[in-house]
């Protein structure tokens, strides 16, 4: 049975409950992290955490926690479930204001939400056949770097995507590429990784950064610059990146094959590559 973290205590996640008059609920007005856990260790954690902070900093909510009291709060969750791998989701909003209004007040005292799932792996059909997008006009925010619950705009370019018969989109603005609906986006011409550099625009992902190093590590050569409309169609290769897909690869763009229309050789290889990376992670973990 499935249990949440919520304010302080522990209950039956489908018994979790929040007022109405929190602002998360009302104004979408708070911040989370998805965390993956592999052979019951948390991957990755001291990034993750930092990039709580940068979110709660940025949105002036108050840290509720330590770092070593969420490290004790992911560790108390996986020992609460059996999955031998699972995703965390932790969420802070502002916390609750009996008056509705736009200011916060100075007193509020942030809601804290934890729960697990299990990360199960994706279906190896869908490794070995890869991804259709489609490209649409960013219709996000500007401070897309803070990890928000507002995701209102990623649910309809999602949805757009699947209207058009593809299964995810990828996000343009100003021409550029900026990254997919909850993903970060890459991209391989010859032997060269290439992901937009980080901004205000873009979500900095945890995998984003784990396979840029293992990238390097493997003799790739990376590169962080913008990629145009045009590059991202001639592309040999495109993948979206996240805690919980790793590296998709996508082999149809805007309803045209990308390199020879398969996952291809780089991704390949990166693929082994992560999984190393993993592996040495989890042999190494000392709590």
């Amino acid at each position: 049975m499935q249990q949440a973290w919520l304010n302080g205590e522990w209950c039956k996640l489908d018994e979790a409950r929040i007022s109405p008059l929190d602002r998360g609920f009302l104004f979408g007005d708070g911040v989370y992290e998805v965390i993956p856990v592999y052979n019951r260790k948390v991957f990755a954690l001291g990034p993750h955490l930092k990039r709580l902070q940068h979110s709660l900093s940025a949105t002036r909510i108050p840290n509720p926690y330590t770092d070593d009291d969420w490290r004790k709060l992911c560790h108390d969750l996986i020992q609460r479930h059996p999955w031998t791998n699972q995703s965390l989701y932790i969420q802070v909003t502002r916390g609750l204001q009996p008056k509705r209004d736009h200011t916060p007040e100075n007193c509020l005292v942030p809601t804290v939400f934890a729960y697990s799932n299990e990360l199960t792996p994706l279906p190896e059909s869908l490794l070995q056949t890869g991804i259709r997008c489609i490209t649409v006009e960013d219709i996000r925010w500007m401070r897309c770097d803070i990890k928000a619950i507002t995701l209102l705009p990623n649910i309809m370019m999602k949805m757009a995507a699947q209207e058009a018969g593809a299964d995810d989109a990828i996000l343009m603005r100003n021409g550029m590429v900026v990254e997919g609906t909850a993903s970060n986006v890459m991209i391989v011409e010859s032997h060269t990784l290439v992901t937009p550099p980080l901004d205000h625009c873009l979500l900095g992902g945890i995998t984003r950064q784990v396979l840029l190093h293992v990238a390097k590590e493997s003799g790739l050569e990376v590169k962080e610059e913008p990629i145009s409309l045009l590059r991202l169609h001639q592309a040999d290769e495109i993948w979206l990146t996240s805690s919980t897909k790793e590296a998709l690869p996508v082999v149809e763009i805007d309803g045209q094959a990308v390199g020879k229309g398969v996952p291809g050789p780089i991704w390949k290889q990166m693929r082994a590559a992560y999984a190393a990376a993993k592996k040495r992670f989890v042999e190494a973990y000392d709590e």
